[in-house]
């Protein structure tokens, strides 16, 4: 797909525990964005527990696109 890559070598990184950095996670809260590791136990357990849906476009019939979730 790619000829200019296709002769590169992958060159595998090895990298010790201290040298790796954390994943952060944040989440949307009431409007703004925090990292959930700034969450209380009650809040880190609500996380959690979320369920997460994948919102779709469909159409009504009339041609104007509507929304549903799954």
């Amino acid at each position: 797909m790619y000829p200019e890559i296709a002769n590169e070598r992958l060159i595998e990184v090895e990298l010790s525990d201290s040298e790796r950095q954390p994943c952060e996670v944040w989440t949307r809260v009431m409007g703004y964005h925090r990292p959930t590791s700034s969450f209380n136990i009650g809040k880190q357990g609500e996380h959690l527990e979320r369920k997460y849906f994948i919102e779709t476009k469909r159409f009504d019939g009339g041609g104007a696109p509507s929304t549903h979730y799954n």
